[in-house]
């Protein structure tokens, strides 16, 4: 998973807040359109992202996730690439439920899940399977991507976690210690001397210089 290519850098951007968020209930693929807070907040985001000058803007098909994009589109001009690749995991019987609700109804899959392990969650995806798709999805637009461009990537809490964890190395098991990215805050992929390091992880102000030891 090359990062060559100068200075690209790959920004990727959770969407801003729904009622299910606001809820505690577990999306998934469940077409969820953002709170009027959300709107706020993406467009909060798109006026400090504007100024990093993307060059491609590519976003989960979601109505949250291309809403949140569109933001961003309106101030740069550029057009919003959707790709089903990047919507959130599929989990199936848990989508619609809170933590709690889970919990009651699937005791065996939610601890599994709690502890780490491979699990088809409400008999969906495995996190690995969402990795493989988004991780694709990514790479088919860095393709087309100049070498000191950045590339926006709109998508969900879950699928961004896996992407970065698959891009950077990590083995599937440690993807949990990448903690959440809160609506609308992003994270930073810039190349390294072994591919892909995240520079940035749930931010919300603009990347700034690394100054200082281990560059």
């Amino acid at each position: 998973m090359s990062a060559s290519g100068g200075g690209r850098r790959i920004l990727l951007w959770r969407h801003g807040q729904t009622t299910w968020n606001v809820e505690r209930r577990f999306q998934g693929q469940t077409d969820i359109p953002l709170t009027e807070a959300g709107v706020a907040q993406a467009q909060r985001a798109a006026r400090l992202l504007a100024a990093l000058k993307p060059s491609a803007i590519l976003a989960s098909d979601l109505m949250r996730a291309a809403d949140t994009a569109g933001e961003l589109a309106s101030l740069t001009g550029l057009s919003v690439q959707l790709d089903e690749g990047l919507r959130e995991t599929y989990a199936g019987h848990w989508q619609g439920l809170t933590n709690s609700e889970i919990e009651e109804r699937f005791p065996e899959q939610f601890a599994a899940w709690r502890r780490g392990e491979p699990v088809r969650r409400g008999d969906g995806e495995l996190e690995t399977e969402v990795a493989d798709r988004a991780v694709q999805s990514i790479e088919r637009a860095l393709e087309k991507l100049p070498d000191s461009g950045t590339l926006v990537v709109v998508s969900h809490g879950g699928a961004i976690r896996c992407a970065i964890g698959r891009m950077i190395g990590l083995d599937e098991s440690a993807w949990g210690v990448l903690g959440a990215l809160s609506n609308c805050c992003w994270s930073v992929l810039g190349p390294g001397a072994r591919g892909w390091r995240l520079l940035e992880h749930n931010a919300g102000t603009l990347p700034e210089p690394v100054l200082g030891d281990e560059v």
